[in-house]
This record gives structure tokens, sequence and C-alpha cells, in this order.
């Protein structure tokens, strides 16, 4: 902390900024604030150092802002960098260990001692200890950046202004601001949906504040969000199908979080081989309901919210089944390949295809071309009949009929 930097020594630099920064804290509600230093009570020899030199300066509670500023202006740095045994020691300075709780910490240095900054940790998040870290190196060699990561969020700061930028950001963010974290939930309730565009808008208006697509950051959490405290929002999550929350409101200087249920699963939509229908899409509702959430097509894979749905597959003739989208599993809808019908007439024709449904009971599939003379049609497997008769003749004595039957990737050809 003695080297030079921006025309200071970095310790002068990071008493003069740090003093600068808890000045943004005065006055923050519900905010007590402490100082724990390391590595300034003995001083380091090439035989022997302190590990033990650390100690919390200034104790938790309200208005210690003043208190925190004379120590810091008084502060030498003399001896050991002992982050672990410091970082340890700083967990346990937290009066409320439920509280939402901090440590900044500020070296210039990697760990000098024997213990291991990872391993304490670790051991805290396993105890259940909630501190959140953020460590800042002053002008440290940015390929000791990944010996941080362990710890807590990891920033560098190669100059005095941007110490000073770097730690403006994390009191901003971690303290003063209002932050939002928004829970996707899975039907077991972990937080683990994501990947989604999200709209909050001003309750009860159609005003758009914020377009956010939701991001699990690198520990596999919910990202935190910075909004406006002073609004109430209704919040749009744009699953299929989407999800609405009302008149949400955010607390002011806490971090918030919006609990949302939005488990989910897939939904496949394929085929047996068949060159005939690789445009094909099939229509999906909720189950009950006519509103067509996706028309989605073959070959593709969708998630859906967890729950029972009705498909209408746009083959000839149309099939519809009912189906059940489960948590992080994918429902498969497999399609029969169709076959092909071919007819051919020695003059224009006027007429309309069914499938036999059973008992004399027949299901209107498609009409023939009005006017012509031959026709194709990929049609599903099954029982058929064709009606029909010349356009040119008078009389329902010349109406003709058919059967025929359609099996997966074959053609049948009709002489009508």
């Amino acid at each position: 902390m003695n080297l030079d930097w921006d025309k200071q020594t970095r310790m002068a630099a990071a008493k003069e900024i740090l003093s600068q920064a808890i000045e943004k804290l005065r006055g923050v509600e519900d905010l007590e604030i402490a100082l724990r230093v390391y590595g300034h009570q003995s001083m380091i020899n090439n035989e022997v150092q302190d590990c033990n030199d650390t100690k919390l300066e200034v104790p938790f509670g309200k208005d210690r802002i003043d208190a925190i500023k004379l120590k810091v202006k008084g502060l030498i740095g003399k001896g050991a960098t002992p982050i672990a045994r410091s970082l340890e020691a700083a967990t346990g300075d937290f009066p409320d260990t439920l509280a939402r709780n901090f440590i900044i910490l500020i070296t210039d240095g990697l760990e000098s001692c024997d213990n291991d900054p990872c391993v304490v940790a670790k051991k805290l998040r396993e105890k259940g200890v909630k501190v959140t870290p953020f460590v800042i190196g002053l002008g440290m060699d940015l390929s000791y950046l990944e010996k941080f990561n362990c710890i807590g969020t990891f920033t560098d700061a190669e100059s005095k202004e941007s110490f000073k930028n770097v730690l403006t950001d994390i009191i901003t963010k971690a303290l003063i601001s209002t932050s939002v974290q928004i829970n996707l939930n899975t039907i077991l309730k972990t937080p683990t949906e994501t990947n989604v565009s999200m709209f909050l808008y001003e309750a009860g208006t159609k005003k758009l504040k914020y377009t956010f697509t939701h991001t699990l950051n690198r520990y596999g959490n919910p990202d935190t969000l910075i909004l406006d405290p002073s609004l109430k929002y209704d919040l749009v999550v744009n699953t299929l199908p989407k999800i609405e929350k009302k008149n949400i409101t955010i607390t002011k200087f806490k971090h918030n979080t919006i609990e949302v249920d939005a488990g989910q699963g897939f939904l496949k939509f394929s085929s047996a081989i068949s060159n005939e229908i690789s445009n094909l899409t099939m229509r999906v509702m909720l189950k009950g309901q006519t509103t067509t959430l996706n028309a989605q097509a073959l070959n593709s894979t969708q998630k859906y919210l967890v729950g029972s749905y009705d498909v209408e597959i746009f083959t000839l003739p149309r099939s519809y089944q009912t189906i059940e989208i489960s948590q992080s599993k994918t429902t498969i809808i497999n399609v029969v390949a169709s076959g092909t019908l071919n007819y051919t007439a020695k003059k224009s024709l006027i007429g309309q295809i069914f499938t036999d449904k059973g008992a004399q009971t027949f299901e209107w599939v498609c009409d023939l071309k009005e006017g012509a003379n031959k026709g194709l049609w990929n049609l599903q497997p099954g029982s058929y009949k064709v009606v029909y008769r010349e356009k040119d003749q008078k009389s329902t004595v010349y109406t003709r009929e058919k059967n025929f039957k359609i099996e997966s990737n074959k053609t049948i050809t009709l002489n009508l």
C-alpha cells in the first residue's frame, strides 16, 4: 500500500477515496457500518510477519461515519496481508447474521499468510453465513484476478480514478440503490428458470419502464436489477403462456425479491420420415381454451409452463391431442408420416374427400379443386372416400364415389 499511485501512495489515495465514498451513506436508514483493518499494527521484516494482525477498529453501529473517517486518517500500512483470517473474523463482526450483510475488501496484494481465503469463503458459505463480499484490487497484476473469484465479486482498480469509480459503484449498488431480483421458480421453488424476456410497467398503466432478459449470474443466481423504488410495477414474464404479476411494491434501500411461479418443460414436435410435411405446424392452446399460444413448426422444441395443453396439428385431416408438460422434461409429439393421393380424370370434376370414421360415419377433409381434372394431396394414413361428379353434368344421378386407403410414405393413384 506504500507504493506510489498517481503522485500519492496507494494508502493515501485509498484513505482519501474511502473517506469520500462513505459520506454517501450518511443518512441512509437501517444501515450500520464498521471498519476492520489488517496489516497495520505489526511491522513486517525478512524473518517474521504477524498473521494475526487484523482488528475491528470501529464496531457496527449507526452514525459511525465520522469515527471511521477519523480512524482511516491515522492508518499506516506496516505488515502482512492476512486476508483469510480477516475475512473469517469480519463475518463474526456482524451483529445480525440474518440481515443483508456486505464486506468490501480492499487490498493491493494477495494472501501473505498460510491460510487460504478460498477455503475460508467456502466454509462460511457451508455454515450459512449470509455475507456478500466485494473485492477491490489496487493496481494488481490482472493475472491474479482469478485468485479472488472464490471469495466474491472481484474488480481491479488500476488507478486512483478507477478506484473511486469502482468503490462508488459498489456502495451505490450494494447499499444505497434499491435492488431487485426476480426469481423464476420451478415447481420445486428453486429459482433456476431463466432466459426469457420480462417487461416492467408502471402499475395500472401501459407505461413500459424496464425491459430485461432474465439472466442467471455466474453463481447461478438471478441477476440483480436496479429499479426506481418510487413506483409500483406490473410484471409480465414472456413465457408460454405469459405470466403477469400486478401491483408490485419495491422497498427503498433494500434488496427485494419478486417470486414468480414459472416451472417449465419442453414440447418437441417431430415426425417419421416424410418429404411431404416439412412445413407442417401445430397450434398449441391451454387445455379447454381456443386462444393460440404458439404455432410450432415441425422438428422444433419449445418451452411451455407446466400444465395441460390442447394441440391441433395441421395435417390432412387435422389431428388433435391433449398433452401434459412436466417440469424440465420433454414431451414428444410424433406425427405419423403422410401418404399421397394422386387422382386424374378425363373431364373436370367437383367433389369432396372424407375420412371414414367407421359405422357409416364420414368427416370432411377437403374439396377437390373445382374444375380441375387432376390433383394431389398428402393425407394421414387411414380409410377415405371421395365423392364427385363431372362439373358439366346436370343431374345428381351422375354422383360417383370411391373408397381408398392411405399408407405412410406411399402414393395411391385413382382414375376418376
